[in-house]
């Protein structure tokens, strides 16, 4: 497995990319499109294989769009591991590229991470809950262009919606009230 992208090739908050709306992926997918689909990808699988994860030096990660390796396009490579105590480690609970995602309908209950959020392309931690839709429904295409809906919550709709923001040119940290950043709700449900 070659890695095309290692640290020093992720964007880094500031650069102008990451605030952009990114724009839509066509179908077919081209060359090029396709194999930066498959570089994405890559990263997160060796990002959270521990042994490879050191030899390349990566941060570990569940989710890589296509802005945070500087191509402004409407694409996320997604690597959510099996949230199952009952499900083998080696099945993911998602595992795949989305393009041209739009969420159709969210919860009106917010979801937080109990030790809030990071990402590979912001260095300096920003401490506090980030609250998002705690279900949400995501409409998208696969590699094939084909229309795919998928429903989610908890965790695995954090990881989502945080990659459907960067399509968005908003980073993490937008969400977080930094006058209070870490004041519990009663309406939140906070994920460990």
């Amino acid at each position: 497995m070659t890695i095309r992208f290692t640290m020093d090739k992720i964007t880094r908050d500031g650069d102008p990319v990451l605030r952009q709306t990114a724009k839509n992926v066509p179908f077919p997918l081209s060359d090029e499109h396709a194999q930066l689909a498959k570089d994405m990808m890559t990263y997160l699988v060796i990002s959270q294989d521990e042994t490879k994860n050191e030899q390349y030096g990566l941060r570990p990660g569940v989710g890589l769009a296509a802005p945070q390796v500087g191509y402004s396009l409407s694409m996320a490579a997604i690597l959510v591991p099996s949230i199952d105590p009952h499900e083998s480690e080696d099945k993911p609970f998602f595992k795949g590229t989305i393009f041209n995602p739009i969420i159709i309908s969210e919860s009106v209950k917010r979801g937080a991470l109990d030790v809030g959020e990071g990402c590979l392309s912001v260095d300096e931690d920003v401490p506090g809950f980030v609250p998002r839709a705690n279900r949400i429904t995501v409409r998208y295409q696969d590699e094939n262009g084909d229309k795919k809906v998928i429903k989610l919550r908890d965790y695995p709709a954090i990881v989502f919606q945080h990659e459907i923001d960067h399509l968005h040119g908003h980073l993490y940290y937008d969400h977080i009230d930094l006058k209070a950043p870490w004041q519990v709700d009663n309406e939140t449900k906070y994920i460990d």
